[in-house]
């Protein structure tokens, strides 16, 4: 769900709606954002109002990807299937 933010609209407000979506959801608004934005068919000021919110919600899908490969590197299984120590996440393995 995108909520487009008005110029009259707080930042605190829009980044509130934000911590309150999943990843999934503020990717998929992100995503949104990014199709309006290329079309080229939205006012200057709408496109600026747009573009900072774009880079909130990245900003917070970053976040999240970045916890979650904190919680990765912290899991790692033994032999008979319980965590057994800790070891760095390697993205290309």
């Amino acid at each position: 769900m995108l909520v487009t933010m008005d110029e009259g609209t707080p930042s605190a407000a829009a980044g509130q709606d934000i911590l309150q979506m999943s990843f999934e959801q503020a990717l998929a608004a992100l995503e949104t954002i990014v199709q309006q934005l290329e079309r080229g068919d939205v006012p200057l000021d709408q496109s600026i109002s747009i573009y900072e919110r774009g880079e909130a919600l990245r900003a917070a899908c970053q976040q999240r990807l970045d916890a979650a490969q904190a919680r990765i590197e912290k899991i790692v299984t033994g032999a008979d299937g319980r965590a057994a120590s800790t070891q760095a996440f390697d993205a290309e393995s």
